[in-house]
C-alpha cells in the first residue's frame, strides 16, 4: 500500500504546475495534503476512484488540509475535538477496521518564535490525540510537523539552532513523541542518510543548493513496524516548496 504526503503550499497554485500529472503517476492509496490554503467551493477534484475528504481553516487562504484515499473510511473526523486548536482546519483522521490515518500541519513557532507557546501547547493536546487513538489500534500520521528533529535533518543546523523548526523545544517534543511508542518511518529504514530533505525556502537559491530541511515525515506506532516496507522523500517533484514524501506498506487490510 502506498501512501503520499505533501504540503502544497496552496492547492489552487500547484494545480498550475502539474499536480495532476504528479498525483496520476504516484497512484497512491491514500493522498494526504497540507496547507491547501482554500475554502470549500473553491476547488472541485475529479479524482475517480477517490473518496475526498478537507478541512479548511476559519481564515482564508491560510493552513487547511485534505485526504483523497482510495479506501472509504469508516469514520471521519476534522480537528482534535479541542475548540481552541480547531479553528486552523489542521487535521483530518480516517478510521478504518485495521487503523487511524491522519493528516496534520502543526503550527509554525514564526519568526523570533513568537508562536512556541502556542507551539507547546499544540504539540501536547496532538500527542495525547494520537497516544488516544493507538490504545484502539495502530495509528498512521504524516504531514508538514514543522520540525527538523536532528541535525542531519537539515543542511544548516548550526546557524539555525534557534529558528522556528530547529529549537531545542520543538525537537524535545519530537523526542517525547516518538518515545512514547511511535516509529520515524524514513529514519527506520535510512538512519544515517544526509543530505535528503523535504522543504527548502524560496528565498537564496535554497533548492538549487540542497539547502533544506526534513520537516515532512510519515510516523506510525511502533507495532507497525514489521509492516513498513520502505519509505521516501520525492526530491524530484516540483510544484510547491515542500516535496511529497512516501510510505509504503504491506496490505495493511489483509
Amino acid at each position: 500500500m502506498k501512501f503520499i504526503s505533501w504540503n502544497v503550499n496552496g492547492l489552487r497554485a500547484v494545480l498550475k504546475k502539474d499536480f495532476m500529472t504528479t498525483f496520476e503517476q504516484l497512484d497512491a492509496d491514500f493522498f494526504c495534503l497540507q496547507e491547501t490554503k482554500m475554502q470549500a467551493g473553491q476547488v472541485e477534484l475529479d479524482l475517480p476512484g477517490y473518496h475526498q475528504y478537507f478541512n479548511y481553516a476559519e481564515k482564508k487562504g491560510y493552513s487547511g488540509t485534505a485526504i483523497f484515499t482510495k479506501h472509504e473510511p469508516l469514520n471521519v473526523t476534522y480537528g482534535i475535538q479541542q475548540p481552541e486548536h480547531d479553528h486552523e482546519g489542521r487535521v483530518i483522521t480516517l478510521e478504518y477496521p485495521q487503523f487511524f490515518l491522519i493528516t496534520c500541519y502543526t503550527p509554525n513557532s514564526q519568526n523570533q518564535l513568537k508562536r512556541l507557546d502556542y507551539r507547546m501547547t499544540w504539540e501536547n493536546a496532538f500527542r495525547t490525540y494520537v497516544q488516544q487513538l493507538g490504545t484502539q489500534k495502530p495509528v498512521i500520521f504524516c504531514g508538514d510537523l514543522n520540525v527538523a528533529h536532528e541535525a542531519i535533518d537539515l543542511k544548516n543546523d548550526r546557524t539555525n539552532h534557534k529558528s522556528a523548526g530547529f529549537s531545542d523545544e520543538e525537537r524535545a517534543q519530537m523526542t517525547t513523541l516518538l518515545q512514547s511508542g511511535f516509529t520515524d518511518t524514513f529514519r527506520y529504514f535510512y538512519p544515517d542518510q544526509t543530505d535528503i530533505y523535504s522543504w527548502w525556502s524560496y528565498r537564496f537559491h535554497a533548492r538549487d543548493n540542497n539547502a533544506g530541511w526534513r520537516i515532512d515525515y510519515f510516523i506510525t506506532s511502533d507495532e507497525l513496524q514489521p509492516k513498513l516496507m520502505d519509505a521516501k522523500i520525492h526530491t524530484e517533484i516540483y510544484g510547491s516548496d515542500h516535496c511529497p514524501v512516501e510510505l509504503d506498506t504491506q496490505d495493511l487490510f489483509a
